[in-house]
């Protein structure tokens, strides 16, 4: 766990891409740790977003890692165009593939870190056997498909619950919670054993992004 406060990934759905150079550099300038960006295909998930070159593009506008996630069926097809394209770290659905350790191998090989995206409904007795081949474990606390939503409350005992697995296993992995996060809750989030925390809405649709990532700062080192 990082005892240090939660890393900040600030998801780009929830920015305006009209600006996105500027809200890059907003982020960016207020200690955000990751750029997180969610890759849609209208078919594991309603929405459709981005493919690689959008990742390629964005590459140069910022020092900040590119954290990748992928919401497509398939993703074995596609992993290595991401990270050719600049991805440090790509996540995929363990709801998605038939071959999940094949596919954190894959995404290893190339020189990225391997994430592993559960959806709410997933349970964590399915983590055990992958789990020492994954870099980020990525609990998702709201359906994906879309910014803005809700957080899902009983996502907290699933962080917690995670967070128990890898002590007991041994095991440094790193807790990502994705969904709904906000200034309101993210205290909750982190202490039930969250090390980073994506926040799209939670950031970009505030009155100030910068202060509000100072803020979560704050309201973790309580």
């Amino acid at each position: 766990m990082n005892d240090g406060g939660p890393k900040i990934a600030p998801s780009l759905l929830s920015a305006d891409f009209a600006f996105i150079r500027e809200q890059i550099a907003l982020v960016e300038e207020a200690g955000a740790d990751y750029l997180h960006i969610d890759v849609m295909d209208g078919r594991f998930v309603p929405n459709i977003t981005w493919g690689p070159k959008i990742v390629r593009d964005l590459r140069p506008l910022s020092k900040l890692p590119l954290d990748v996630h992928l919401m497509i069926v398939e993703p074995e097809r596609y992993v290595d165009r991401f990270i050719e394209a600049g991805a440090q770290l790509v996540s995929v659905h363990w709801e998605a593939t038939v071959h999940a350790h094949r596919l954190m191998e894959q995404i290893r090989s190339k020189g990225a870190r391997a994430g592993l995206a559960i959806n709410p409904a997933t349970s964590l007795d399915v983590l055990p056997e992958i789990l020492p081949y994954v870099d980020v474990l990525l609990v998702m606390s709201v359906n994906p498909g879309f910014g803005g939503q809700k957080y899902i409350p009983t996502s907290t005992a699933k962080v917690a619950g995670a967070r128990r697995l890898l002590e007991q296993r041994g095991l440094d992995v790193e807790i990502e919670v994705d969904g709904g996060v906000t200034l309101t809750n993210v205290a909750e989030v982190v202490r039930a054993g969250a090390d980073t925390v994506v926040m799209g809405a939670g950031i970009y649709e505030t009155a100030s992004p910068a202060q509000t990532i100072r803020q979560v700062r704050k309201a973790c080192a309580r």
